[in-house]
């Protein structure tokens, strides 16, 4: 059952059903309970438990096959969340550092190109 912790129930459950993933409760391969299972055991609505099961498949612990369920990853990540978050952040600051030097170059040039256009009078 999610607790009004004040953490969201999507992510409650996200955390409940990742522990179990990694401790092999529920194993590669193995069937989620269905959206309504779920719904009961953890007393949320159908739109709650499809956030989270939104949230494992975008971390890997999950996998839908259309018309036959969801099932765990045979494949879950072998990274820790915490050093993919690290990956994720470095390449996020190299990506930014090239845009501030793109941009940089963009001022230069069009810094240049009005000069050329509208010459300061003497």
């Amino acid at each position: 059952m999610v607790e009004k912790t004040g953490r969201p129930a999507y992510l409650q459950i996200v955390d409940e059903l990742s522990e179990q993933i990694r401790a092999g409760s529920l194993a590669p391969g193995t069937a989620l309970p269905s959206i309504a299972q779920l719904g009961e055991q953890f007393d949320v609505s159908a739109s709650v438990v499809k956030a989270a099961i939104s949230v494992l498949r975008t971390q890997g612990l999950v996998i839908g096959q259309q018309g036959k369920g969801v099932f765990v990853s045979a494949q879950t990540p072998a990274a820790a969340p915490e050093a993919a978050a690290s990956d994720e952040t470095g390449e996020i600051l190299s990506q930014l550092a090239q845009m501030r030097e793109s941009l940089k170059d963009l001022g230069d040039r069009l810094a240049a190109l009005e000069a050329a256009v509208f010459p300061r009078p003497k």
